[in-house]
């Protein structure tokens, strides 16, 4: 099990240590994992693909930082042992329930996709086909000037409650 008070540290040695596999060319996601890597995703909530998938996002476009990466996954590590007393859901957002591209909500293209997939990730029921995170959400975030940990943030503090999302939204773009 890992260690609590520098559970941060583990995670960015097995980013790196997964970092190294992606770019000596291993693309076999079964074999990046050890059981004690495997047990500590496990234990700060987060899936193994999700976690490669940041890695290869890092490897090939340079973002999300490694840091970015650690942020977000703080959030959801909080959220887990906070909300969900540590107990995973078994519920899944599959990519065909996902909202289209282009639909928006308050004038905000995008906002409705990524705000399904932001409360995914919350709850660790996101598909591992998808990403919150990915290229989209990215463009979305920058554009609106807000780091995907703090929209993560905003989106456990508004709950189910879309306009608390349109008012922070509102309130970064006026800035």
């Amino acid at each position: 099990m890992s260690k609590r008070y520098t559970w941060e540290t583990e995670f960015r040695e097995l980013f790196d240590h997964c970092r190294k596999k992606y770019t000596d060319g291993v693309t076999d996601l079964r074999t990046y994992y050890t059981e004690t890597n495997q047990a500590f995703l496990k234990e700060i909530g987060c899936q193994p693909r999700e976690f490669f998938d940041f890695v290869e996002d890092y490897c090939d476009e340079s973002i999300p930082t490694p840091e970015t990466a650690l942020l977000v996954a703080a959030v959801r590590r909080d959220y887990f042992a906070v909300v969900q007393g540590g107990i995973r859901s078994e519920k899944r957002l599959k990519p065909e329930n996902l909202p289209a591209r282009d639909l928006e909500l308050g004038g905000f293209v995008w906002l409705p996709r990524i705000l399904a997939k932001a409360r995914a990730k919350l709850r660790g029921e996101l598909d591992p086909e998808i990403m919150y995170c990915c290229g989209g959400d990215r463009a979305f975030l920058r554009r609106h000037d807000i780091h995907p940990a703090d929209f993560l943030r905003a989106v456990w503090a508004a709950g189910e409650d879309d306009q608390r999302i349109l008012d922070y939204l509102e309130e970064a773009v006026s800035g």
